[in-house]
């Protein structure tokens, strides 16, 4: 059988059971989005695929703007696609690459390979939404909200395509998650059709061997410059990443009577005294392997 066919009838199937869809009133509209989809899964061009991808999928829930990533390890997050002005471009993309990544929820589900449709919330640390990060550079997007669909390829590789809304719109209902969250399996199984796997050479990725991940899970060699043991180091990438001592606690298996020596002594070592200080340190660090 086709794969078209084959595509289209799975797909025709899914959304049958889809809560509050009326399928019949747009059948025609339907069925034309999904021949543009998977059309477009053979195109070289991801703006191609991602234009197609938006139009399928904003016939189902609102949103104001998509993104596809793609990341591997800690090195640089090539950029698949994007629906931003140059403006908003240099705030979600640029500055994003330039370092912020690392401690983003997304990056970290995806390079724990994560599946499927997830929330911002569902994954964001107990103090995300308080962190320096979050203050710094988050805010900066003006996102009310932000899901996205994970999709883990051979290897190590992963890519998330992401849906964002802004404050003016709101965050995503009940039942919009409901059924993006339905829709997952069909995001999933296109995207795979158009990126079996990250190409090998994507530009400026040598640029950034120096920060290339030592495994997919650890980000904390960004501070081996620094006087810190290997646990001061894992305590500084979770604090920067949102967690509170008590979540600390629980991901190192320590009590937090034991994260608070940790990071009284990161202070004290550092030089700093806040975990402004500490933020501040982490972009230096960047910067200066740029």
């Amino acid at each position: 059988m086709p794969a078209s066919i084959y595509l289209s009838g799975g797909i025709s199937d899914l959304f049958s059971r889809l809560r509050g869809y009326d399928l019949s009133a747009s059948r025609s509209d339907e069925y034309s989005q999904l021949a543009a989809l998977v059309a477009a899964t053979r195109e070289t061009s991801g703006d191609l695929f991602g234009q197609a991808m938006v139009c399928w999928l904003r016939q189902h829930v609102s949103f104001d703007h998509c993104v596809i990533f793609g990341y591997r390890g800690a090195s640089r997050p090539p950029l698949l696609f994007e629906t931003f002005s140059p403006a908003e471009s240099h705030v979600f993309v640029t500055l994003y690459q330039e370092g912020p990544y690392l401690l983003d929820p997304f990056h970290h589900a995806a390079l724990e390979r994560k599946e499927g449709f997830w929330r911002m919330r569902e994954l964001a640390p107990d103090r995300f939404y308080a962190s320096e990060y979050f203050r710094t550079y988050y805010s900066q997007t003006r996102l009310a909200e932000e899901v996205g669909f994970f999709v883990p390829l051979p290897g190590k590789d992963a890519l998330v395509l992401s849906l964002m809304r802004l404050h003016a719109s709101g965050p995503f209902g009940t039942a919009d998650a409901r059924l993006l969250r339905d829709m997952a399996p069909a995001v999933i199984g296109f995207a795979r059709l158009r990126w079996p796997a990250l190409a090998a050479d994507e530009p400026d990725e040598a640029e950034h061997e120096t920060i290339a991940a030592v495994n997919e899970f650890d980000r904390a060699h960004i501070w081996e410059s620094l006087s810190l043991t290997p646990r001061e180091k894992h305590v500084v990438d979770l604090v920067l990443q949102g967690h509170s001592t008590e979540s600390i606690a629980r991901a190192m298996r320590i009590v937090p009577g034991t994260v608070k020596v940790h990071r009284r002594n990161i202070h004290r070592k550092l030089g700093i005294k806040s975990q402004a200080g500490l933020f501040a340190r982490f972009i230096e660090i960047i910067e200066s392997r740029r």
